[in-house]
């Protein structure tokens, strides 16, 4: 213990030992004032002052502590997660019902979100996500001790239990939950006992008649009649059902959810390209209604081969072997993968509306022929499933071939991709089930922040960059910044100046930046240019590459890019403002003005490139179109593959590999505006014209075919329409038209 002489006061270092009690004592002892008395003064107010800042401290950090602990978030909910393995079913503790527990009842038609739903128990947050509860496990019998379920707990709605407790919806606080949801498995009815289950429910603690609560049942009903929602009384829960038909499904409350099908988790089915398959038309269900059967089996008569229609096995022994054959005439096929074998896959009503076969056909990207009355599709809420499958009705089965026949191949393609994408997305495990419906329930109580229509039914893009556009915000851009024409030539002296004279009467026009790929030559002198009123740039490129035309130039300031060959020279100016400004309610798209088309050539079995007049249209050329200068940073950078390269050595087609670009990016279309579809120089010869070899047709073809396997996807999208001016075809006065000279075809 040392001591350190302060002002004549002797203070311990009560690190090297404090004080001793000797020396306390002394310090306390009467009679000790003398003329030294004084000095003792500040040493006692000195070590009381530290007793009690100690002593201060130690309370104050344990307010701060308990503050903290009381009001603080509880982030400790999502490691208490909710699974079988943590509470099993034989450990769960036992609940007794009595004859005399009461039942709820039968359940409310009538219900909706504001009659029977208690949206303000959800209340506000900033992530706009409801919270879900899981009840404890528990084991219902009766007073025999009979469980209310013979099979307890099934496999498939533990998954689904285990998948919600790991989501960002669940919670352990029963007071913070929005949503309640019984550990009571009632996915399949035919394994519970009707009253018990619920007696069950009732006693649950927040039952309080069902209010906020949801049950998953996927196979309701029983026989004989099958009724096509749950059986069990249950007040005002919120039913997601795998059956529901219009008399029994209450919009806007209920949620229709697919039967699981099994065989998702056992069978892998790789994904298929779209196209023809070996079959047009295929049934493989075994236990359909024999006038059904008999309907298909006349169809199969006066269509051959174009339809299989196969059933059970009766030469296999019963067992999960054989739920994996299918037969016809002897010959055995292997279930499901005989599906993806067929452009076209039949779903036909059986004891039930909602049948797992459904599940089957999308995962093996056949297009689902739905048969069944009154049936709501699964998520039909927020799926648009006229993009995914076709619905005939029952009394039209004999005229199922003509109706499938009369739907384009190119649409059929659609189809399976967005049959398949259905199933990857919402159909392939428990998981996506529940969460789903949990995603549409937090829609209906969070309107504002629900998911979009594209959101719920486009697929999404593939990702090859890790670059995020920032294009996709709900902004306009300015009028006032206008745009920069960037003008590819070589030395087409006349034409370009004509191109460039034309492009300066355009009002929005910011810059001319001309790209001049001639290394032999040099452009003009600066007095024979033409007088424009912007600034104008002449830049000269080291190498003759056509993709120099997207490189991001620094003198390119504006967000408009306008590309533009020197011999497009019958633009007019209305025609060109028009299409700027159709670009600034568009900015993340390709707006231009020659349309062009891909085609899939079924006999050659791969893409085409269509030029002639169409209906449709899934490329503008870069020849003549206005775009994002965003994308030039990734067309220059960020280009997959050898697709740049490929483009600079074959001289051609950097203008469908912009296309593929910004689709595969945004996953949209690309505007065609004005009507104008001949674009070229009357006083370009064949040789002067790129466009005008021979073999153009072919290269391109080529080039499409190219970049689709580069991409390992088409993202080229189909659109038909155009934009035109709103009084281009109105008989009215030409002066009191925004954009008069629209130019003829």
């Amino acid at each position: 213990m040392s001591k350190i002489n302060v002002h004549g006061i002797m203070v311990k270092n009560l690190e090297a030992g404090g004080w001793s009690d000797s020396e306390v004592s002394g310090m306390y002892a009467p009679g000790k004032y003398s003329s030294r008395g004084p000095a003792l003064i500040p040493r006692m107010k000195t070590k009381h002052r530290i007793y009690y800042i100690t002593l201060f401290s130690v309370v104050l950090l344990g307010l701060i502590a308990t503050g903290m602990f009381q009001f603080w978030p509880h982030s400790i909910e999502s490691t208490a997660d909710w699974t079988l393995d943590k509470r099993s079913v034989h450990d769960a503790p036992l609940v007794r019902l009595t004859a005399s527990s009461p039942i709820p009842e039968r359940g409310d038609l009538s219900c909706r979100m504001h009659t029977c739903f208690d949206v303000y128990r959800c209340g506000y947050n900033p992530k706009n996500k409801i919270k879900v509860y899981i009840y404890p496990l528990q084991r219902f019998v009766d007073d025999l001790g009979v469980p209310i379920s013979n099979t307890g707990l099934s496999r498939e709605y533990n998954d689904l239990l285990s998948a919600i407790s790991d989501s960002d919806f669940y919670t352990d606080d029963v007071t913070r939950a929005c949503l309640f949801i019984p550990s009571i498995d009632v996915l399949n009815q035919n394994s519970l006992r009707i009253r018990e289950t619920a007696q069950a429910f009732a006693m649950l603690p927040r039952w309080d008649k069902g209010m906020n609560h949801l049950l998953f049942n996927m196979l309701p009903g029983g026989p004989p009649d099958y009724n096509t929602a749950l059986d069990v009384p249950r007040d005002r829960v919120v039913l997601a059902g795998g059956g529901f038909s219009t008399w029994t499904y209450r919009q806007g409350y209920d949620v229709s959810i697919p039967v699981y099908s099994p065989l998702s988790a056992d069978v892998e089915l790789p994904e298929r390209q779209p196209g023809p398959r070996r079959y047009f038309i295929l049934s493989s269900q075994t236990a359909i209604h024999r006038e059904y059967r008999a309907e298909l089996e006349r169809l199969k008569e006066e269509n051959g081969e174009a339809l299989l229609l196969l059933d059970k096995c009766s030469n296999l022994s019963q067992g999960a072997a054989s739920a994996r054959k299918r037969c016809y005439k002897g010959q055995v096929y292997d279930y499901p993968q005989i599906l993806q074998e067929s452009s076209f896959c039949v779903v036909l009503r059986g004891a039930r509306l909602g049948q797992a076969a459904l599940s089957d056909v999308l995962q093996a990207g056949c297009v689902p022929v739905i048969l069944a009355d009154s049936y709501i599709l699964p998520f039909s809420e927020v799926l648009d499933w006229k993009r995914a499958s076709v619905v005939i009705p029952e009394e039209k089965l004999s005229e199922m071939y003509t109706i499938l026949k009369s739907i384009p191949h190119r649409q059929v393609e659609e189809m399976q991709r967005q049959a398949r994408w259905f199933w990857e997305a919402y159909f392939s495990s428990m998981k996506a089930i529940g969460l789903t419906t949990l995603q549409i329930i937090n829609d209906r109580i969070y309107p504002y922040a629900a998911r979009t229509y594209e959101q719920w039914n486009n697929p999404p893009v593939v990702k090859w960059s890790s670059v995020n556009s920032p294009l996709f915000l709900p902004l306009i851009p300015p009028r006032a910044p206008g745009f920069t024409a960037v003008v590819l030539t070589y030395d087409r002296v006349e034409s370009l100046f004509r191109v460039i004279t034309e492009i300066s009467k355009v009002p929005s026009l910011a810059k001319l930046l001309v790209v001049w790929n001639n290394q032999n030559k040099s452009p003009p002198e600066e007095s024979l240019w033409p007088k424009v009123g912007v600034p104008l740039k002449v830049v000269r490129t080291k190498e003759n590459k056509l993709s120099n035309r997207f490189f991001p130039y620094d003198e390119i300031e504006t967000e408009a890019v306008l590309a533009i060959d020197d011999d497009i020279i019958m633009l007019t100016s209305d025609e060109l403002q028009f299409g700027y400004e159709v670009w600034r309610e568009f900015p993340d798209r390709l707006v231009g003005y020659p349309g062009r088309l891909h085609l899939w050539d079924h006999e050659m079995g791969k893409w085409k490139y269509e030029s002639e007049w169409t209906n449709e249209v899934s490329m503008v050329l870069t020849g003549a179109a206005f775009y994002h200068k965003y994308f030039n940073y990734l067309y220059t950078y960020k280009m997959p593959g050898d697709i740049k390269n490929w483009v600079d050595a074959h001289m051609n087609c950097e203008d469908i590999a912009m296309n593929f670009l910004v689709a595969n990016i945004t996953g949209k279309a690309p505007i065609k505006v004005t009507p104008r579809k001949k674009f070229k120089c009357p006083e370009c010869t064949a040789i002067d014209g790129l466009s005008l070899d021979q073999t153009h047709m072919v290269e391109r073809s080529e080039c499409i075919n190219k970049f689709a396997s580069v991409f390992a996807t088409m993202p080229l999208k189909v659109v038909e329409h155009r934009a035109d001016p709103v009084l281009y075809k109105d008989d009215f006065p030409e002066k009191l038209k925004s954009f008069p000279n629209i130019g003829s075809l």
